[in-house]
Formats: structure tokens, sequence, C-alpha cells
């Protein structure tokens, strides 16, 4: 440790927070929350303490250290979250463990809106919120926010009288009528603001409406608003993580199974997955994921569509490789440490061809096929080599096929489940795109009927009504408005 940073952690508060571990270039390599920043920190630099490697790795890599304070540890686990999303430190591995990631997920739209926890957000509309590292520290938070902001866990199938959470001040009671959809909305609001960190503004909110109810003489009202605010401020008061936080930040079992069963020099960082999608080879497109620390980086997601529509996922994987490892998209993107193709024997040669004809040679690349759930590895091309020890270890056997060998694990190694994760994801994302170019395909072929409407005019109204339906419940002044006078009359007389 420097004099600097030893100075430093002298001046370490005993609050609750957020920490950053930084190293001498100034980066952020760590990321962690704390009950008492200051009995926290100073653990990391306790020669008595006992580490594993990568702990011990991490420490001698900190150069400096800084923190943000905050009112109770409730913000603190929703900081950290904030924190390593944003900055994603190298040495935040426990990222990567299944185990203990968890969401929190809120289908605000819903017609019964419910608050739930997960382990693999989906594309369904819901609003998500995470990863947390601690599924249980994230219980707890939720089960002291629901007394603050009542909310429903699952849909009640009763309709005649409220749950007993209702009279327990833990759910709305909104199949009886007790609070109406747009109350309850009003106070999920105010919940997603309180994890999505503006605990201040919610504050500011409450203090306001109880001011104005009891101005109109809401007295009731205004005592409960006034409960909310003494239960937020109580929060500042409750434990719900211990300052002896778990130090081993090697917990990572998919990756380190990975390292061991491919015999890789080191963690692959940065993960990509690939899929085709298409419609008997129309609207033919592909998927590109990217995981980094095993934690799905939608930012980093590409789509492609390829550049003749063929019927032969063979030939499109190899265009969709082809295009991603050119020198462009390499300095653009950066190179992936691992590539995970959604296919078997035939999926993974065409993408190897693929990338030794773009000189990425070094790439290792690995299929998924889906019907097993078995791992595909090319004897000599796919840069890997099958550990005897580590397969029998996870209970697993291999079977050489010609130029190939088929790797078969247990379904709950941690591994396995990793792979399907980001396989599942290059599936669902492929998909999506799929249906959209299916959607406005459909919607631009039954535009192109109206005679004297050019591609740059479809395109206008697909963008401003959407589709030929909905274009006809619109009044010609409103076209007119998109399009012009002209056309819009030609459309409604067409219609018509």
């Amino acid at each position: 440790m420097n004099k600097s940073l030893a100075a430093k952690l002298k001046t370490l508060p005993t609050q609750p927070g957020v920490y950053f571990h930084k190293d001498k270039k100034g980066e952020i390599i760590y990321v962690g929350k704390a009950a008492n920043l200051k009995n926290r920190v100073r653990q990391y630099f306790q020669s008595s303490i006992s580490r594993d490697l990568k702990t011990s790795l991490l420490i001698v890599d900190i150069a400096d250290t800084d923190w943000m304070v905050v009112d109770s540890e409730i913000e603190a686990l929703f900081l950290e979250a904030e924190m390593i999303r944003r900055y994603m430190p190298r040495y935040n591995i426990l990222l990567r463990d299944d185990k203990s990631m968890v969401y929190i997920r809120i289908d605000y739209d819903s017609d019964y809106p419910t608050v739930s926890l997960t382990r693999r957000p989906l594309d369904d509309k819901a609003r998500y919120f995470g990863p947390y590292l601690s599924a249980y520290s994230i219980k707890e938070a939720l089960r002291r926010l629901r007394r603050i902001f009542p909310f429903a866990m699952t849909k009640s199938t009763s309709r005649n009288r409220p749950i007993l959470q209702y009279y327990l001040g833990l759910d709305p009671g909104l199949e009886t009528g007790r609070t109406s959809l747009n109350d309850y909305r009003k106070n999920l609001r105010q919940l997603i603001a309180y994890i999505s960190g503006d605990q201040h503004k919610v504050i500011k909110q409450l203090e306001h409406e109880m001011n104005l109810a009891a101005k109109n003489k809401y007295f009731e009202q205004a005592a409960i608003i006034r409960n909310r605010l003494f239960a937020i401020q109580n929060l500042k008061k409750q434990v719900i993580f211990s300052d002896k936080e778990f130090q081993d930040i090697s917990k990572d079992h998919a990756l380190a199974e990975i390292v061991k069963l491919l015999s890789l020099s080191q963690p692959p960082r940065r993960i990509e997955g690939y899929d085709i999608s298409h419609m008997q080879g129309t609207d033919v497109v592909a998927s590109m994921v990217v995981f980094v620390n095993g934690v799905s980086n939608k930012s980093q997601y590409r789509k492609f569509k390829t550049t003749i529509e063929r019927n032969d996922d063979f030939s499109n994987m190899n265009e969709i490789i082809n295009r991603r490892l050119s020198k462009k998209n390499l300095q653009a993107w950066g190179s992936p440490d691992l590539v995970l193709i959604d296919g078997g024997k035939g999926q993974l040669d065409a993408a190897l061809r693929a990338r030794d004809r773009q000189h990425c040679s070094e790439i290792p690349f690995i299929g998924l096929a889906k019907r097993e759930e078995q791992i595909v590895i090319h004897n000599t091309l796919s840069k890997v080599k099958l550990n005897a020890k580590e397969l029998k270890s996870l209970g697993g056997y291999a079977k050489t096929t010609g130029k190939f060998v088929v790797v078969n694990l247990p379904p709950q190694t941690n591994l396995i489940k990793l792979l399907q994760r980001i396989r599942d994801e290059s599936h669902r994302f492929a998909i999506s795109y799929h249906s959209t170019l299916k959607i406005k395909r459909q919607t631009a072929s039954s535009i192109e009927l109206i005679p004297g409407i050019g591609p740059a005019t479809r395109k206008k109204l697909i963008k401003s009504f959407g589709s030929l339906k909905a274009l006809s419940d619109i009044n010609e002044t409103d076209i007119a408005k998109t399009i012009g006078t002209q056309k819009a009359k030609i459309i409604k007389s067409w219609l018509k």
C-alpha cells in the first residue's frame, strides 16, 4: 500500500456507502458496498484475513480508493448495482455467478402490476432493475420497501375479499377495488424512483403531497403519507447486510469451468453469441449478443441482415462471421475472447472457415447444439484443447466423430447454464429482429398497392401511421401534414 492511500484510508467514514478501488492508471477495477465503509475497506489490507488468489491479485492492483456515502444500506445496495453496470470493473466477476445474480421485475404496464425477482430478464415489456449480486440482500430490501410502497407480488385469484397482505399494509388491494389502478401505478412510480436512486426526489414529492392533503383538510391521507416518510427515515437504521461482506471475488464457477475444460489461458472476458433467423429463406437476419464478465451488455449487441436471402444456415453463418471479423468491425467493436455459435457441426464449420479467411484464427470458437445441449468442438480449428480430467470431474463425457468432438455435460453444471443463457439470448435477439422485418415487409407490401406512391412516401407513411388499416382510420387532413395534400387525396380516394 502506498503512503497516499494509507493516509486516505484514515479518513474513511463509518456510514454506509459504495467504494471504488482503482489501479495506477485511475481505472476503476472493483466496486463494492458496505454498511460501514471504514470497517469494510480496511479489511482488504489486513494481513490476518485469508484470501483466495484473485482477491490477492486485486489488492496488489489497488493504487487508490474512493467512496460515496449514502443514507442507508438499501441505497448502497441499489447504487452498487448502478455503478457496476456503468463501469463494468474487471474484478467484479461475482456478477457472473448464476446463483447470486438477480433482477427486480416490475410489469408496470399490465392491468395487474406485480413486483417480483428473477434471474433471467425477458423481452416482455416489463421493467427490470439490476443485476444485484446478493439475492438475500435484495429480498430483504424489497421486504422493507413493501411496507412503504405496498405492491402485489402475484396476481390474486380472490375477488370477494382482499388478501391478508392488504390488511398488513403490504398489498394495494387492487383486486377488490380498495386501490385504483392509477393510484397503484403512482405508488409504483415512487418505488421505481427509489430503486433508481432518486430517493430525495421521492421524499420531496411525499412531503408536497402531505402538505397539500393537510391544507385541504384530508388529514387521514396526510397521516398515511407522514407515516411513509417516517418509514423512509427509519430505513437508515435497518441492517440488511453485514459490514463483513463476502470477500472472495473468484466465485465465478461457470467461467472457471470453461477455462479448465477448454484449457484457456485466462477467463474469456468478452463472449459473443451468434444465431440465424429466417422464414424459409426470407427476411434472413443474424444476431450478435455480447456478454462481458459473464453479463449481457446490450449496448454492444449487433444485428445483421444477409446480403443474399437463402434458406441455407451454413452459408448465412459464414457470411455473418466474415462481416463481423472484418478489419473495420474489429477496430470498432474489438475482438471477442470466445465465440459461441448456436448450432452443431455444420454451423461451427462454416463459422470457422469465415474466421480463418479473416486471419483471426487465434479466436476460440465452439458450438452449442440445441437438442442435447452438446458443446461442439473442432479437433484442430476451434483453438481449444479438451481437458479430460476436468471433463470427468464435471460428470461429462466426449465423443469424437470425424473432425469434431461432441461434449456431453450434466445440464445442472454452471458452464452449461452460462452457455445456454448466451445461446438463448442470441436466439431471442435474432427472432425479435426477424419479426420486426417481417412485419415491416408485410405492411410495406400492402401500401405498395396504392398507385402513385413511391418508396420515400411509403417510408413516411409506415413511420407515421404503421399500417394500411391504421391509415384508413386517419382523416385526409392529418395524412396531408405528412405527405402533402395531393398525395393524401390519392390515398383516401384509393382507400374508398
